[in-house]
């Protein structure tokens, strides 16, 4: 019997589990190899809060590729969403944790399933990967308890790194005040809630310790810090748009996309439309774009455009924007502006400084300091132990910015010495530097389908899957968003 291991339990690892098991022709055996959050759930979809919602539409969050309405069907099975009327259930953003048991539902319906007379299962593993070894034919995974397992193939599924630390004395800052991976429980950690609150980043980490805080009826002042001080755009009703993108736009350079997207943005403006139209309806085109472009102006993209594009790209419910706009209003939530200089203890607080964009210095103290900053952005200054061994070992080689690890066409790993693994896959956020698009679920759902079929063809167990950038992969990705 094959074994193919996968490691990470989020929606990637997960999902890509699944469909293992749905597209299988021959006995198989899962490993799924999770640590550190619930397995199915991920960091995205663990959270118990109720205010925190998907930031994306029921209609668009099928984990299923090849069914888009699969979320939609699921939802109609819960006593909550059962009435509610199909175009408004659609349109509805929904709690994670409702996601999370979707997810979770899924994985566990498929774990151990019998069809057409041979067995397929997935194993669950709660450990720490650190290392995987070659060898004849396989891999074998080691994990930091001692123990390992062979596997025919490897999925690397692993997610988000942590957050970059924060500067302090010389050394990454510590503080019992201070919270460095937000995705954990820190509401046990909260100060008497007449204290401020100050919260590095104002993305959709901060709106989520913002909707909590707001939650608890908080009376402090919360602070919300980062170099361009914008918090993320409320999702919109957009309008027919066909005047863009033009027929192939894989074909232009950063220079030539950024004239053309003012343009378009202008003439959105003045019809009255939300200009962040002319950003989706380059969604299914983003990908092959981007790795057409030079690494010029790739790193040009990364310095003048990015943050821009992130606001527009990942927006949040409208109710959810109106929330963060009352509190703006109202001067429970304030912006400051600037670079985080330090951070440093306050007998029981942790003093904020800021070098403001004025050039003069904002110092604020405060109960507990979150740090929303986001994924650490350099792949070799953050990386696990697991793939610091892999760097060591010459089995993945990092991208030419240093965002995650270089795959192929198929997402094989590519290995030091320029060739394709025979073992080693990645999708999801390790291979931000190839695919830049790579942390939603319409584009991880096609990954997960497309990374299924490759290596269960390779293991003799699938047809083969059309390869990533061809026809077919465009029209599929346009089917799920």
């Amino acid at each position: 019997m094959h074994t193919i291991a996968i490691i990470g339990g989020g929606f990637c690892g997960s999902i890509a589990a699944v469909n293992l098991m749905r597209l299988s022709e021959g006995p198989l055996r899962v490993a799924l190899i999770n640590c550190g959050f619930p397995v199915g759930r991920g960091v995205a979809y663990g959270t118990r809060r109720p205010e925190h919602l998907l930031n994306v539409a029921a209609r668009n969050m099928s984990a299923l590729a090849d069914h888009p309405n699969h979320f939609l069907d699921w939802l109609r099975t819960r006593t909550e969403y059962a009435d509610i009327p199909e175009a408004v259930l659609r349109e509805t953003f929904i709690p994670r944790r409702v996601y999370g048991d979707y997810l979770r539902g899924l994985l566990q319906w498929h774990a151990r399933p019998i069809r057409d007379g041979h067995a397929a299962s997935i194993e669950f593993y709660d450990k720490e990967a650190v290392n995987i070894t070659l060898r004849d034919g396989g891999a074998t995974v080691v994990f930091a308890d001692g123990d390992s397992i062979a596997a025919d193939k490897v999925l690397l599924a692993t997610g988000n790194q942590r957050p970059a630390a924060m500067p302090g004395d010389g050394a990454p800052f510590t503080h019992p005040a201070y919270i460095d991976v937000p995705w954990h429980d820190w509401e046990s950690r909260l100060p008497d809630r007449h204290q401020d609150v100050v919260l590095l980043g104002t993305g959709l980490t901060t709106v989520d310790a913002f909707l909590t805080l707001s939650a608890l009826d908080w009376r402090g002042t919360i602070f919300a810090v980062s170099r361009n001080g914008l918090l993320p755009h409320a999702h919109f009703r957009g309008i027919e748009y066909p005047e863009f993108p033009p027929e192939d736009p894989s074909a232009l350079g950063l220079n030539e996309l950024a004239v053309l997207l003012e343009e378009h943005c202008g003439r959105l403006r003045g019809l009255g439309a939300n200009p962040a139209i002319a950003v989706d309806k380059l969604r299914p085109h983003t990908q092959r774009i981007w790795r057409n472009w030079s690494l010029a102006d790739k790193r040009e993209f990364c310095r003048r455009y990015a943050a821009r594009w992130n606001v527009l790209r990942h927006r949040i419910a409208q109710d959810v924007h109106q929330r963060v706009t009352t509190a703006l209003t109202d001067g429970r939530l304030q912006i400051v502006k600037g670079t985080i200089a330090a951070l440093a203890s306050a007998g029981s607080r942790v003093r904020v400084t800021v070098a403001g964009t004025s050039g003069a210095n904002v110092v604020l103290e405060a109960g507990l300091v979150i740090n929303g900053t986001g994924p650490q952005t350099s792949f070799t200054a953050g990386s696990s132990l697991l793939y610091r061994n892999l760097l060591t070992d010459g089995r993945v080689v990092v991208d030419e910015l240093d965002m995650g690890v270089q795959v192929d066409e198929d997402f094989g790993v590519r290995e030091r010495d320029g060739r394709r693994s025979p073992v080693l896959f990645a999708i999801g956020p390790p291979i931000k530097g190839t695919l830049w698009e790579t942390t939603a679920v319409p584009e991880l759902r096609q990954q997960t389908y497309r990374v299924a079929q490759t290596m269960l063809e390779e293991c003799g167990l699938g047809e083969p899957a059309p390869r990533l950038g061809t026809t077919a992969d465009q029209e599929l990705l346009e089917y799920c968003i």
